[in-house]
């Protein structure tokens, strides 16, 4: 892990653990409705200042509270080409399997390659620790696989571009 990125996921987690103590809130126009005022924005009250974590100016963390939900949206720092086509196979191969990962929202916020929805009732089903847990395993697990893969792939253009100035060496 980049030494970097040991600061960034503490600020996040520190972050993530005073934004996730919400509860349940009723909606206001609708009857035994329960829907996430960070979704839809209808009163300015329940909402809570966003807060963005930066590891970088192309790496950042966008969390925004309100009183029944959070929702925390990464930007993944792209250096190159390869690593934005990189990153956008694998969370693309992420969004497809998105029922699976009950929090993962299947179209991020503008600006950020992926987002995560954390309702009350999710805090109730697996508890503020492993939420924290996940979303800075996730940060951590894609930044590992972005660097494996990217060195995967520059050692494999390697050795294809090495037997192939062997062919035309006769």
């Amino acid at each position: 892990m980049a030494l970097s990125l040991r600061p960034y996921t503490n600020n996040i987690r520190t972050e993530l653990n005073k934004a996730l103590c919400i509860q349940s809130f009723p909606c206001q126009n609708v009857e035994r409705h329960n829907k996430p005022e960070v979704e839809s924005r209808d009163n300015p009250e329940l909402l809570l200042p966003p807060v963005t974590i930066a590891r970088s100016e192309k790496e950042r963390c966008l969390i925004e509270p309100s009183i029944n939900s959070v929702r925390v949206s990464l930007r993944i720092g792209q250096m190159d080409m390869l690593e934005e086509e990189l990153v956008k196979m694998y969370l693309r191969f992420l969004m497809q399997r998105a029922e699976m990962l009950e929090v993962l929202r299947r179209v991020p916020v503008e600006g950020y390659d992926v987002s995560f929805l954390i309702t009350d009732q999710h805090l109730l089903a697996y508890g503020r620790p492993r939420l924290v847990d996940f979303v800075v395993a996730f940060i951590e697990e894609m930044d590992v696989e972005i660097s494996s893969m990217k060195l995967a792939v520059n050692s494999r253009g390697r050795a294809v571009a090495t037997e192939f100035l062997r062919s035309l060496a006769f």
